[in-house]
């Protein structure tokens, strides 16, 4: 989605000299372009590599085969999306601290769904909430589906108790009147349908997940064609082409290029690798 947005903005803007053309290459969440990138296109000063916390997180628990950080250029963040926690409309809680209440009685009773493997995006941030909540992370059930849509129905369908994900993913079904969402992990409440549901923060939490969507450029680049991917990013992120893209694909404001970036990125994979320690999920 972020790679069709932009390419798109690309030409609107004609910051691109040609067809900008878009390759899914999926496999190991983003593992197989993250090697692709480092060992077949290290010089390619032509190939723009989508990203997201999901690349800094697997890189943290050192999942990528050997591959760190520093084996790729850090370019820049354009949007970004909040977690949220939701249940079935029916379900018996009706905000964060009553579900904590008895999460914290009985650990193992609650299953939770995301469209994210074990250890993965959605998986981690209940980790997070739940120990930052004093409860034990190793003793929360989890179930991965493919996608959100299929957690989601494990959950309309009485399978799970807790829906993890993307405030994006759950807005039909909170309109629809299926779901509702118990906490969004954003530093301040979301505008829109969500503007009513409070933050894990407001409820003594505090907990953010902030799901950015950027890029990486290949690591053997020159530093004059980084720079021009840089001003190239920061014409399309701060351009009302981008911001209406933006806000089709339900992303929140989110800018960071260059060096911020970059240690933005450095930091996030060294806060992710403590947190994976302290939760247990790598030693």
């Amino acid at each position: 989605m972020t790679c069709r947005s932009v390419g798109r903005v690309l030409r609107e803007l004609d910051l691109s000299p040609g067809l900008v053309r878009t390759t899914n290459m999926p496999g190991a969440g983003g593992g197989v372009a993250y090697a692709h990138a480092v060992t077949r296109r290290a010089s390619d000063p032509n190939v723009l590599i989508a990203a997201s916390p999901g690349t800094t997180l697997l890189l943290a628990q050192n999942i990528y085969g050997g591959l760190t950080e520093d084996d790729v250029r850090w370019l820049g963040a354009i949007g970004a999306e909040y977690g949220v926690l939701a249940v079935a409309e029916d379900a018996p809680w009706s905000n964060l601290g009553e579900l904590m209440d008895d999460w914290r009685a009985d650990p193992g009773v609650i299953v939770v769904s995301g469209g994210s493997a074990a250890a993965g995006q959605d998986h981690m941030k209940v980790l997070l909430l739940v120990q930052r909540a004093g409860i034990d992370p190793r003793r929360i059930r989890y179930v991965p589906f493919d996608g959100g849509g299929e957690a989601m129905t494990a959950l309309l369908g009485g399978f799970v108790q807790i829906f993890s994900g993307e405030a994006s993913e759950v807005e039909g079904q909170v309109r629809a009147g299926r779901m509702r969402v118990l906490t969004v992990l954003a530093p301040q409440r979301l505008e829109g349908f969500l503007a009513e549901v409070p933050t894990a923060r407001e409820s003594g939490i505090d907990v953010d997940w902030i799901t950015w969507r950027g890029f990486f450029v290949p690591s053997d680049i020159s530093d004059e064609r980084y720079d021009e991917w840089v001003e190239t990013l920061r014409r399309v992120g701060q351009s009302p082409e981008w911001a209406e893209a933006r806000q089709r694909n339900r992303l929140q404001p989110f800018f960071l290029v260059g060096e911020e970036f970059d240690a933005f990125v450095r930091q996030q994979v060294l806060d992710f690798r403590t947190m994976a320690r302290e939760i247990g999920l790598s030693r």
